[in-house]
């Protein structure tokens, strides 16, 4: 193999290299390139949505709505991404959000008011997370059988819990969050958690060494342990992380709907690992962005809200979703995502 050389200097026999762009700028050139995919396909969307529905869809409470519905899905979704990224997947995010709500709004949870629903809330995703960490990163189970089993686990004491009646939020606190007058500048509280959570995540993941040693492991474990690495431990925190975030979106759905159901959070793990790939996080782990499981979160509501808009059925909406997904895998096989 030749290379491409420079004309000597004057003065000297030595030929210099002919400089190449820094490795930086190309993967900063790829990650705007998807990002701006990704704005522009929901821009198509919104095109869309106005034409077919403009007086309804342009509507500023109909916008409100499909943000405040974002929140939920996208809070998951940012702790889907940081799993994924390291190489695992988790299956229990729409149970362990089920749990969570059903058990904070439970007549003993609410006696003790806002504080009471927020912290048991909380408290549950990351107590699920928890016994989801240790089974993967010490008990060395597949995260797709030990998440597989917190998902029917989840699910079956929810059911147990509510005995499939729907409990009924009374706290004022609560309930005054879901009210257009705590809007901040026209702009709902649940979005306000979803952008502070997305913030603190990208942050996190950009900015610190536990951000990089989630891609060194999803990357290659076994040269991340060589280098220093607890891989074990780092997949450990990851699953408190991920179930973090399903106990915050658990609060926020509680908030929303005003009352906790067994069936809340249902079919939540598709759409959050479904947004996470739109997003361009390779499934097989190592990169990853929490700017794009963002927007793809976004596209997914926008796709959902236009459907219902336009009274089209549900299954359409799912082959609609199944085609979107199936583009992205595609695409990333071609045009590999960066950490941004």
């Amino acid at each position: 193999m030749t290379q491409n050389v420079s004309p000597p200097r004057s003065g000297t026999g030595k030929a210099t290299p002919v400089s190449e762009p820094p490795a930086w700028r190309t993967l900063v050139f790829r990650a705007d390139v998807r990002t701006l995919s990704l704005l522009g396909v929901l821009a198509a969307l919104i095109v869309i949505g106005g034409i077919t529905r403009p007086d309804e869809f342009l509507d500023t409470r109909n916008l409100q709505l499909v943000l405040t519905q974002a929140s939920v899905i996208g809070v998951v979704s940012v702790g889907m991404t940081f799993v994924i990224i390291s190489g695992g997947i988790d299956l229990s995010v729409g149970a362990i959000v089920a749990l969570a709500s059903v058990w904070a709004t439970t007549v003993a949870t609410q006696e003790y008011g806002f504080a009471g629903i927020l912290f048991t809330a909380v408290l549950v995703g990351v107590g699920c997370g928890l016994v989801n960490g240790v089974l993967i990163a010490y008990g060395r189970l597949v995260p797709f059988i030990a998440t597989l089993a917190m998902l029917a686990s989840a699910r079956g004491l929810a059911l147990q819990i509510t005995e499939g009646r729907t409990q009924i939020v009374t706290v004022d606190g609560i309930l005054s969050l879901g009210e257009r007058d705590a809007y901040v500048l026209g702009i709902p509280p649940l979005v306000l958690v979803f952008a502070a959570v997305t913030i603190i995540g990208w942050l996190v993941l950009n900015r610190t060494t536990f951000g990089r040693r989630t891609v060194a492991v999803g990357g290659n474990a076994e040269a991340a342990r060589l280098a220093g690495i607890d891989v074990r431990r780092q997949r450990f925190y990851l699953y408190l992380l991920s179930g973090l975030c399903c106990g915050i979106a658990a609060f926020l759905l509680v908030v929303l709907s005003g009352s906790g159901q067994n069936t809340n959070g249902n079919m939540y793990e598709l759409d959050a690992i479904a947004a996470v790939i739109i997003g361009g996080t390779l499934l097989s782990g190592g990169r990853g962005t929490i700017t794009g499981s963002v927007l793809g979160v976004l596209i997914f509501t926008t796709i959902t809200n236009i459907f219902a808009l336009n009274n089209l059925q549900t299954d359409v909406q799912q082959i609609a979703k199944g085609a979107i997904i199936v583009a992205a895998v595609l695409v990333q096989r071609r045009t590999p995502s960066t950490t941004t």
